[in-house]
Formats: C-alpha cells, sequence, structure tokens
C-alpha cells in the first residue's frame, strides 16, 4: 500500500465511487411489485364501478393494508433482487418517501382522470381511469421511481 501513487489511489477511489452510484441506480422495487400493484388498481376500479360502495370501500381498505403488509418488506428499495441487498446508505433514506408520494399522486392522476372522463360522458369513467393507471404504474413503475429518486436524491 506505501507504493501507490496518488494518481493511482484517486483513480481506484474514482472507480470505487462510479460502482457504488451505479449499485444505487438499479435500487428499487422488484418488477412483480408493479404488476401486482397494477391488478390491485384495476379490480379496485372495476369494483367503484360495478360493486356497492360499502364493499368497494372495503376492498379498498384491505388493498392498502396489503400493499402495507408488502410495502414492509420491499419499500426500502435494497431488496430488488434476491441476489444483491445493498445497505441503507446506498439505497438512500429517502425511497420510502418517494415511493408514498408517487403512489399519492397516482391517486391523484385517477382520480382526475375519473372526474374528466364522467364530465366527458363516458360509462365507467372509475374503470378506464384505473386502466389508464395501472397501464402506467404496471409498464412504467421502476422507471418513474428511478426518475422520482433521481430528482430527489434519495
Amino acid at each position: 500500500m506505501d507504493d501507490i501513487a496518488p494518481e493511482q489511489a484517486r483513480t481506484a477511489l474514482d472507480a470505487a465511487d462510479r460502482a457504488r452510484r451505479q449499485v444505487a441506480e438499479e435500487v428499487g422495487l422488484p418488477r412483480g411489485y408493479w404488476w401486482a400493484m397494477a391488478v390491485g388498481w384495476l379490480l379496485l376500479g372495476v369494483l367503484s364501478s360495478v360493486a356497492p360502495p360499502w364493499l368497494a370501500g372495503t376492498a379498498t381498505v384491505g388493498f392498502g393494508m396489503g400493499h402495507a403488509v408488502l410495502a414492509s418488506r420491499l419499500l426500502d428499495g435494497r431488496r430488488r433482487t434476491d441476489r444483491l441487498r445493498v445497505s441503507a446508505a446506498v439505497a438512500g433514506r429517502r425511497t420510502p418517501l418517494v415511493v408514498v408520494g408517487m403512489l399519492l399522486g397516482l391517486i391523484g392522476v385517477t382520480v382526475l382522470a375519473a372526474l374528466a372522463l364522467d364530465a366527458d360522458g363516458a360509462d365507467h369513467a372509475g374503470v378506464w381511469a384505473a386502466v389508464l393507471v395501472a397501464v402506467v404504474v404496471g409498464f412504467g413503475g421502476p422507471e418513474i421511481l428511478r426518475v422520482l429518486r433521481g430528482w430527489v436524491r434519495a
């Protein structure tokens, strides 16, 4: 170690920092999480349209509770795959806040889309709004999370 030149040390430290950033960029939630979320979103949209309000409300609460249980294991973003688990320092401590904020934003998009579709006279506006958000969540969830994490430096 005594024979290392300052330039070599800087190069090694830069390589280690690049590798850490590359791993941190991969932090997220498994693809299955996003598809389960999309299916749940779609089912809630259908229930809101065809079921009595008490059943749709109960299903929404159940979905929220199920998501809370699942998210408690996955929300930190550190377990994207079974092969890699990173420390909280690498994953970023703001990842849970970003996911919750993203979900709140998706709820807002669903409500606004349903209101716009209903005002336009669409039948089953809640279902179509849920389809829209389910497609976005299923196909784009990981990418949206990655962008949001970058914006807040999580």
